[in-house]
């Protein structure tokens, strides 16, 4: 079956204790400034370093919880928020305005741009230093394929399963995601960014659905205790149960 075919190949994932787009014309997305992402160019070559080298055995992935994110790894660096968004302007905006700003600015190729609460984003992040690792199905024609999901606040990375099984440690991510907090105290807003590093493999609804849906199970408390359970109790853990969580049949 399909499901046992997943379950084996995620319980390769985790090796034991880890040591532009233009703006728009109209005056109001002037508050956006060029930008260029060659902190993400790099990103291929830094998930192989962030992704396990050698692998155990599914139920041994609590081990890692407490691990650093990988040996000998820098969590990427993205462009400061300042080098994308003019932050005097953008202080003169409501939050409503710098959402709509925010959104529309990312439109395009490659680009997805959504924002969330300062009060859901630490929640967020306060559970991610717990539990950094998850897998999704992502739907796609009569079946799904699985990412894996690994978090270092402000980051987070996804890949392909059947990529990292095929390629190991050189997997390549799909996507990675960046958090800003720059504006949080005074507009309680946290802006997102993903960026599709590969756009044969995601389309721009599928990397903004994967990546809302993550933050789901940071956020909603049913969906995080399969994620708790995925990296604490390891044993316990169903990917069957993803799927239901996410109305996906099991196959």
């Amino acid at each position: 079956m399909k499901l046992r075919r997943i379950v084996g190949s995620i319980s390769t994932l985790v090796k034991d204790k880890l040591s532009s787009s233009s703006p728009s014309s109209s005056s109001s997305r002037q508050i956006f400034t060029a930008c260029s992402s060659s902190w993400q160019r790099d990103a291929s070559s830094k998930l192989s370093e962030a992704l396990p080298g050698n692998h155990i055995k599914w139920a041994s992935l609590g081990s890692v919880r407490n691990s650093r994110f990988a040996s000998g790894y820098t969590p990427l660096q993205p462009k400061p928020l300042d080098s994308i968004m003019d932050l005097a302007r953008a202080k003169t905006k409501s939050p409503e305005e710098l959402t709509s700003i925010w959104d529309d600015y990312h439109l395009g190729r490659g680009h997805i741009g959504i924002t969330m609460k300062a009060q859901l984003y630490r929640l967020l992040e306060q559970r991610a230093s717990e539990c950094r690792y998850f897998v999704i199905p992502l739907w796609r024609g009569n079946g799904y394929i699985t990412m894996f999901a690994q978090v270092e606040a402000p980051h987070m990375i996804f890949t392909g399963l059947e990529d990292y099984k095929a390629r190991g440690t050189q997997a390549a991510p799909y996507l990675t995601t960046t958090f800003y907090t720059e504006l949080s105290e005074t507009k309680d807003l946290v802006f997102i960014r993903g960026d599709v590093v590969f756009t044969s493999k995601l389309t721009d609804e599928e990397a903004k659905w994967i990546m809302e849906t993550a933050q789901s199970f940071y956020l909603n408390d049913s969906r995080y205790k399969l994620l708790e359970r995925f990296n604490k109790h390891t044993h316990d853990f169903e990917f069957k149960d993803v799927l239901q969580a996410l109305d996906m049949p099991v196959l």
